[in-house]
């Protein structure tokens, strides 16, 4: 029987008294935080109190794929210091109803199916029991701190009163980690697991007529929380060591949201649980106000989705499956493109000179898929059907039928163009031609290929299986359905694809290589080569840049410096010589260092493994310049990357500044607290006028190529943000 109207939650009173409430919000494809939910959640938690003496007990549950979404990011990103009272109002009435939820006096049960991920999740700790359906989409988790943030619905509160402080912190909280259906039973983040939605509302029932009077733990007299709060002994020897962990895990780069979870955790257990929701409430309005946040929003969540869903992909084009591929060159990078082609389904043609180069890179597959079994999260069937759709070869007939081929061999234009030449004449006669190349224009490399409209440049990142970006390069000739398919490949396998017009380096490689210059140029101004690494690293740079450069190699870079140089010319433009050539020259020429596989560059290395800077940089380049200013030197590397990507988009190489964004992330290490290369000239204090004033300084004091293009310029003037 119903007896509740309301469109957000449909209720469902049996004939045993249990009341099952579905979230079901009839304007949305999934449940959200929103305002609806919002405006009725009080609504509902008012009539449970009303109808409490005929309820025997309460099953939430949801009729969509999504369990419950989180809260309204796009408040969140607006949201400035004036929105503080009212931010602060609606977490404390949400929390008011969750409260009142946990202490109706009747048995509240959850069944999850689908994610419930942040505010779904806390939904769920503020219930008696969490039943979890094993489903391909069901995950649990508080993944708050990815985007800036805290949970901000009790989840700190409640988390660590069920778990402990120190597991609470270092296992959910600062790792933002997502937990399946198996995982989250084995954490205790759910209390059993069930496989269909039907056994869930069974053992609901089941353990609702077994616990008729509940009480959450902390509500329970006697209760301590697991552990021990700060003050025991065992949690008060570990706890000191938390913030250095935290630094040490950062590396000191900006980490606002982390920091303030393990303050709110960590005061909060040492007061009541509504003195600690108070507390968990004034950390997340402090977070959901402040610029960092409203950066991770915008490039970790809306850029994202709206690259995810296909804002690159032109409009008319059919969706595309590939069903076979044929990866040329098995070593690092083929070897990886053919294991997350293999993962997603494709038949894997695995080709390369020897029959034993390309069994070695399918081996490649077979070691990331063993240490997936060993940690548990594979089978051993899996592996095999996963391994069995690899087929190493040295025989281009064997790409017979193949809808598209990826070439991943050495970068020389001319052994690209042979090795795609050998297989062409197999191929489906609509097949996508890719080449997976970090720096070669990809109109070049087409010329002479038959079909050049599907010719198409696919930058992988290594290693191919953890990194999540796909540089898709477009070339002068080609078409619109090439970049379609391409785009929809990308996504079979798991990829976030940026498109980028043709240019050499496009636009990763190239802006990367201004942050490592500018760390090389330090170095020859002789400041410490320590100082450089520590400044990139408390910037947020994921490691670095010098040490990045032993690891793409010294000889390299000076390559392709040349290559650039002479293309440039060869259109009868010229680009100032960076004062890092001359660093690099020397390593070279000098000292013979040319990066981490010749044995050194400017780190030393023992076995392959990086041991120490090298001490003939401050022998032969200096360290004493301690005057610039560890700002500066921050600066002097965000900026570079900055004003190129602005060069990018007003030459038409980048397209979106989405793509500039999340490109910047996911593919070369941008800090992620700035949201990325573009917004970071948004956010920067004053905005882009802000930032044109700052490069200006900079480019006084560390030369022309830190001036601001004439494009910032007028945006500055003008108050327009990238968007």
């Amino acid at each position: 029987m119903s007896d509740f109207d309301h469109p957000m939650f449909r209720w469902d009173r049996d004939g045993e008294g249990v009341v099952t409430v579905t979230m079901d919000d009839p304007d949305q494809s999934a449940n959200t935080l929103n305002d609806r939910f919002s405006a009725e959640l009080p609504v509902l938690v008012d009539h449970l109190y009303a109808e409490r003496e005929s309820i025997t007990g309460v099953i939430l549950t949801s009729a969509k794929k999504t369990f419950l979404a989180g809260g309204d990011l796009g408040m969140m990103m607006r949201a400035n210091d004036s929105d503080r009272p009212r931010i602060r109002a609606l977490l404390d009435g949400s929390k008011q109803q969750l409260r009142r939820l946990e202490t109706l006096g009747r048995p509240v049960v959850s069944v999850v199916s689908g994610a419930a991920l942040g505010g779904g999740y806390e939904l769920t700790l503020a219930t008696h029991h969490r039943v979890a359906v094993d489903a391909p989409g069901t995950v649990v988790g508080l993944p708050e701190v990815t985007l800036g943030l805290l949970p901000g619905g009790g989840g700190v509160v409640r988390s660590v009163r069920m778990f402990g402080l120190l597991t609470a912190l270092q296992d959910i909280l600062l790792t933002g980690a997502r937990f399946r259906p198996a995982a989250a039973l084995e954490k205790g983040m759910v209390d059993e697991v069930v496989a269909t939605v039907d056994e869930g509302l069974a053992a609901a029932r089941a353990w609702i007529a077994a616990n008729p009077e509940p009480a959450q733990p902390w509500d329970r007299k006697g209760f301590a929380i697991p552990g021990g709060t700060p003050a025991s002994p065992k949690v008060a020897a570990v706890l000191p060591s938390l913030p250095a962990v935290l630094r040490k895990q950062t590396r000191g780069a900006p980490a606002t949201a982390q920091a303030a979870i393990l303050a709110a955790a960590v005061e909060g257990a040492q007061v009541d649980l509504d003195n600690a929701l108070l507390i968990e409430s004034r950390a997340i309005t402090e977070l959901i106000c402040g610029q960092e946040s409203t950066n991770i929003i915008k490039s970790m969540f809306y850029d994202m989705q709206a690259i995810n869903r296909g804002a690159n992909r032109p409009e008319g084009v059919p969706a595309h499956t590939a069903k076979r591929i044929v990866v040329l060159g098995a070593g690092m990078m083929g070897a990886g493109i053919a294991y997350v082609s293999a993962k997603a389904g494709l038949d894997v043609v695995l080709k390369d000179v020897t029959l034993e180069a390309a069994e070695k890179g399918k081996a490649y597959s077979a070691g990331i898929l063993e240490k997936a079994l060993a940690k548990g999260r594979s089978t051993p069937e899996k592996r095999d059907e996963i391994l069995a759709r690899i087929h190493p070869t040295t025989d281009p007939a064997d790409a017979a039928g193949a809808d598209v081929v990826i070439e991943a061999v050495f970068e020389d234009p001319e052994l690209k163009k042979k090795v795609v030449a050998e297989v062409l004449p197999y191929l489906a006669s609509d097949a996508v031609l890719a080449s997976n190349t970090s720096t070669l224009p990809i109109t070049g490399l087409a010329d002479g290929v038959p079909r050049p409209e599907d010719f198409i440049g696919t930058h992988f990142f290594s290693p191919v299986d953890k990194m999540a970006l796909l540089e898709i390069v477009v070339g002068a000739k080609t078409s619109d359905v090439t970049l379609a398919k391409t785009i929809d490949i990308a996504r079979q396998i798991g990829k976030t694809p940026i498109v980028v017009n043709d240019s050499r380096g496009f636009f990763t490689s190239r802006v990367i290589v201004e942050f490592i210059n500018e760390a090389i140029a330090m170095v020859g101004e002789g400041i410490p080569a320590a100082s450089v690494e520590q400044a990139a690293t408390q910037a947020g740079y994921p490691v670095g840049a010098l040490a990045l450069m032993d690891e793409i190699s010294l000889t390299l870079n000076r390559r392709i410096r040349e290559e650039t140089i002479a293309g440039l010319a060869a259109e009868g433009k010229e680009k100032p010589l960076h004062p890092a050539a001359a660093v690099v020259d020397r390593m070279v020429d000098e000292f013979g260092r040319g990066g981490r596989l010749a044995g050194g560059g400017f780190y030393e290395y023992a076995d392959g493994r990086r041991t120490g800077l090298w001490g003939g940089l401050a022998e032969h380049f200096g360290a004493s310049n301690t005057e610039v200013p560890l700002l500066d030197m921050q600066e002097r590397m965000l900026f570079a990357e900055a004003i190129d990507a602005v060069r990018c988009l007003d030459e038409g190489v980048l397209r979106s500044v989405a793509d500039a964004n999340v490109g910047s992330i996911l593919g070369i290490g941008f800090p992620a607290w700035t949201g990325g290369v573009l917004q970071y000239v948004n956010q920067y204090k004053g905005g882009a006028a802000g930032f044109v004033t700052r490069a200006r300084e900079l480019a006084d004091r560390y030369g022309n190529r830190f001036s601001p293009p004439e494009s910032l310029v007028r945006r500055a003037e003008s108050g327009e943000e990238y968007t």
